[in-house]
């Protein structure tokens, strides 16, 4: 178990953090970037569980503890030194996307196809969905761009990615099922 007893520590005061290994990187490094913007997601899915109920609740919840779980993946930047490491380091693992997968599946079958690409907004609650959508494809990039660079555990981009698929099905299941979907017209205000 973690204990914060003390939140300041001024370690940070000239522009640099501690990554997980404890290596000290610029607070707008890549790795920071990819890591910050998981948590920027992980407090704009915490605003949509304000809007959510009972499954929707629970599926959101989950989300922000992998979100967590994602996070201390991302600011571990060695995996080839996870054997060594004092602790075992927490990684991303495939049973989190296939959670993710049959989340989906099992949502996309109360769904009407799709005629036409749909826009942000509808219900409070899905407006906040695609929110996190448009948030984790942003950390998806991050993440994929710092992969070109340095070590990234594979399956925490894959999570993002079915993440933000995640998110639009369940945006128009905050539609009354897509009902309520807000659908693009193409050229409507030529």
């Amino acid at each position: 178990m973690i204990v914060l007893n003390k939140i300041y520590t001024r370690t940070g005061d000239k522009g640099e953090t501690a990554l997980g290994d404890g290596s000290r990187v610029a607070k707008y490094a890549d790795r920071v970037e990819a890591y910050g913007t998981t948590d920027e997601l992980n407090a704009i899915v915490g605003l949509a569980r304000l809007q959510a109920e009972g499954d929707m609740d629970a599926a959101l919840s989950r989300i922000q503890n992998d979100l967590f779980d994602l996070g201390a993946d991302l600011c571990r930047p060695d995996m080839e030194k996870d054997a060594e490491a004092e602790y075992p380091p927490l990684r991303m693992v495939a049973s989190q996307v296939d959670r993710l997968e049959a989340e989906i599946d099992t949502m996309n079958a109360r769904l009407e196809p799709l005629r036409s690409f749909i826009l942000p907004g509808g219900s409070v609650l899905a407006a906040q969905l695609h929110q996190c959508r448009t948030v984790a494809r942003r950390a998806e990039r991050l993440s994929v761009a710092l992969s070109s660079a340095e070590t990234v555990n594979p399956i925490a981009v894959k999570y993002l990615n079915r993440l933000s698929d995640w998110f639009f099905v369940a945006g128009r299941i905050a539609n009354d099922d897509g009902r309520s979907d807000v659908l693009w017209v193409p050229g409507a205000n030529r």
